[in-house]
């Protein structure tokens, strides 16, 4: 188990582990846990933050630490200064990022954050107004405080003045309720405090993003005004992410088998977006064709682990999207294709101008 100290017990199982929480590394590595499918013996998260005292400009404990941005950034620095956080994966079939069980020390936890937030007397103005928020999202959907987290800099300690209020929804029916509420908040504006961005605020969001995304200014802009997900509290940008748990997902580690068909470029029509709002994000789609026009018909659904993706487009409407082509055969004998979006910066999900 995990002791009250959030550190790790060899006889953990990693129950509950899932994306938002954090992995602190024995050389002072975060990685961000990634996806509800993990295998018995590590767990698949992207190295978010390194010590670096030259390069480094956010503190803790005395140390200075950057934050890694990239996938290629990544994994050039997992390459040269740590590679055994490098494996491959023989469901996923490639070589992912990942934290072994036995290099773990500790294992940040978003609800418990989140809870010693809300009980601190001297926090910080960023914190107060990360735990107001999240006040106010459980007030309004009337879902519980175990159902809420913190997540990203603020998780583990190296947030600055300019950092997101990264909150975390957990469990189906619990994301929806907030997505519901939240929603109903930005449309009636009944909350001085929250608002979506502004133009402004886009330019900022679309410069940061610039290292990994492959839109121009007014693409992106057409898709993101409309997200619910992220927006300004208390003049501070914030993003929600909504999180099933694992035991929601009906398919477990080992049950499916993903393998690389290649890159492609597809046209699509989205016939249900229920799925968009959640990290990872799934979009079921018909109609799918490659550039000359051929169908696709195996491809039904398009996937994405990265956070950018949740609420690219609603069901009726047509899509252009761009990434890696994967066939998925899972242990009952079905098999279908899917297209993977985030492992790319050329990745993309856009609506069709017609």
């Amino acid at each position: 188990m995990i002791s009250d100290n959030g550190f790790f017990n060899s006889d953990n199982r990693f129950a509950g582990v899932i994306e938002s929480f954090y992995l602190e590394t024995q050389e002072g590595l975060f990685f961000a846990v990634k996806g509800l499918e993990h295998p018995p013996d590590r767990m698949i998260a992207v190295l978010r933050y390194a010590p670096d005292p030259e390069k480094g400009d956010r503190k803790k404990d005395g140390k200075s630490y950057r934050r890694l941005y990239s996938f290629p950034e990544q994994e050039k620095f997992i390459k040269t200064n740590c590679p055994q956080y490098l494996a491959y994966d023989p469901f996923f079939q490639t070589i992912l990022q990942n934290v072994p069980r036995s290099l773990m020390l500790r294992i940040h936890d978003p609800r418990r954050r989140l809870q010693e937030l809300t009980r601190a007397s001297d926090s910080k103005e960023i914190e107060k107004d990360a735990a107001a928020f999240a006040a106010l999202l459980k007030k309004e959907a009337g879902v519980s405080w175990r159902s809420l987290g913190i997540s990203g800099s603020l998780l583990i300690g190296l947030d600055a003045d300019s950092s997101d209020l990264d909150i975390s929804v957990f469990g189906e029916q619990n994301c929806y309720r907030v997505y519901r509420a939240l929603r109903k908040l930005l449309d009636t504006q009944s909350c001085s405090e929250l608002d979506r961005l502004d133009n402004h605020g886009m330019k900022a969001l679309y410069a940061e993003r610039s290292v990994d995304i492959y839109l121009s200014f007014s693409e992106f802009l057409r898709l993101e005004h409309r997200k619910v997900n992220q927006g300004r509290f208390r003049n501070r940008v914030y993003f929600v992410r909504f999180i099933k748990e694992a035991h929601e997902t009906g398919e477990g580690y080992g049950q499916l088998r993903y393998t690389q068909l290649g890159r492609a470029q597809i046209t699509a029509v989205v016939v249900d977006d229920r799925e968009a709002i959640f990290t990872p994000c799934r979009y079921l789609v018909s109609e799918a064709r490659d550039p000359d026009g051929r169908d696709l018909a195996d491809l039904t659904e398009i996937v994405s682990f990265r956070a950018r993706f949740c609420e690219q487009a609603q069901a009726g409407e047509s899509i252009e999207a761009s990434g890696m082509l994967e066939l998925v055969e899972s242990n009952r004998g079905r098999s279908w294709q899917r297209l993977l979006l985030g492992n790319s910066t050329i990745d993309r999900i856009i609506l069709r101008r017609d």
